[in-house]
């Protein structure tokens, strides 16, 4: 009904205009002569044409009203939607293995064996080297025989005294150098225990310090590293901000840029204390290493998950206005008409976690609305618009 009036109404206002061009024709054909009638002439022509800016305008405006000439900002647009955001935070790491010693002697000597080679896997238990004794073994051995005989005068004087055969004296003096003589021997077996070096776990022989035939020296000289490479783990310092959300299997990814390798891995320990010099808090990832790349002392960073929103609303930065207060805003096309056009709303968002170009929205938008993009840098609030699909 609107558009009816609209074109009844330009309708008149262009058949009065040629009405009154034919009468201006007429009049200008047969008045030619005085100064003041031509003046009156001019007087009515002013007039007339005034009448017709007038009736121009609303011709005008009728047009606009219906979209035939009404210039519009173009605007892409996307529909918000809720999806599962993990924010992360990123640490430098470093690569250890729980099993790493270098082994040092227990006992003075010479390095007379060598049984291993640098890169040699070895098992648990396996003898990697011996060292000289010292005439420790022949000294076992002969306390051995006078332990033979210790037992066997001690047994042979138990069996008297329990036939009431002999003195009381006689059977404990026998007993105590039975026992004394038992532990001669095991305190020698210890000792001799300890000229020999035995792989503690499975590993490989990283390095050999000492060489056959050098003197070793207690606590103090090394002979060699044994390293397991199947117990790798990265180490990293998280700031104490973020202890309540980082706890024991929180997922975390690990980089290794030497090696070009990534691995997907959980938080298998969390250090129970703040370090003062910094305000961190040590956290561990366990590696798997199947191919043994993977060394101790390897840079690395650690990604480890300290926020989880299954329904976030995600938008790209890019669309997030701020105001002269500092409030967030973005625009929202609302009231939508023919061939994709929009008025915009400015809604007030809550913003929360950031990752890459993407930023969460706690508040102010709902998932289905159709949120501007690209134009969003000059428009303002209730704004004609017309979208362009991509």
């Amino acid at each position: 009904m609107k558009k009816s009036f609209y074109f009844l109404g330009l309708a008149l206002a262009l058949a009065g205009c040629s009405q009154e061009t034919s009468e201006y024709s007429e009049t200008i054909a047969t008045d030619n002569n005085s100064l003041e009638e031509l003046n009156a002439q001019k007087a009515i022509y002013t007039q007339q044409i005034d009448s017709l800016s007038l009736k121009l305008e609303t011709v005008n405006s009728a047009i606009a009203s219906l979209g035939g000439s009404e210039k519009r900002a173009l605007i892409t647009a996307f529909n918000a939607k809720t999806t599962l955001f993990e924010h992360n935070i990123e640490v430098q790491a470093n690569i250890k293995t729980r099993q790493n010693v270098m082994m040092y002697p227990e006992f003075a000597g010479r390095l007379i064996k060598l049984y291993v080679a640098e890169g040699q896997s070895v098992k648990k238990g396996a003898l990697l080297a011996v060292i000289d004794d010292a005439g420790i073994q022949d000294q076992l051995e002969q306390m051995n025989l006078q332990l033979e005989l210790a037992k066997t005068t001690f047994e042979r004087t138990q069996r008297l005294w329990e036939q009431k055969i002999g003195s009381e004296m006689m059977f404990l003096e026998a007993q105590t150098r039975y026992k004394a003589a038992q532990k001669q021997v095991d305190q020698m077996t210890q000792q001799l225990a300890r000229t020999k070096i035995y792989a503690p776990f499975n590993g490989i022989i990283d390095e050999i310090p000492a060489k056959l035939g050098s003197n070793l020296a207690p606590g103090v000289t090394p002979i060699l590293r044994i390293v397991n490479l199947n117990s790798m783990y990265a180490e990293a310092d998280v700031p104490e901000t973020y202890l309540p959300n980082i706890t024991k299997g929180s997922k975390a990814t690990v980089t290794i840029p030497v090696l070009n390798q990534i691995q997907t891995t959980t938080i298998h320990q969390t250090g129970n204390f703040i370090a003062p010099s910094n305000r961190t808090f040590r956290v561990e990832a366990t590696l798997e290493n199947p191919e043994k790349l993977i060394k101790p002392n390897l840079n690395a960073r650690l990604s480890v998950v300290d926020y989880i929103n299954p329904e976030a609303i995600m938008v790209p930065l890019r669309v997030v206005r701020e105001s002269a207060n500092g409030t967030s805003y973005v625009f929202v096309l609302t009231q939508p008409e023919a061939n994709y056009g929009y008025t915009t709303e400015k809604r007030i968002v809550k913003l929360g976690k950031s990752k890459s170009e993407l930023i969460e929205v706690l508040s102010g938008i709902s998932s289905g609305e159709l949120i501007v993009d690209e134009g969003v840098s000059t428009l303002v609030a209730d704004q004609k618009v017309k979208r362009i699909l991509e």
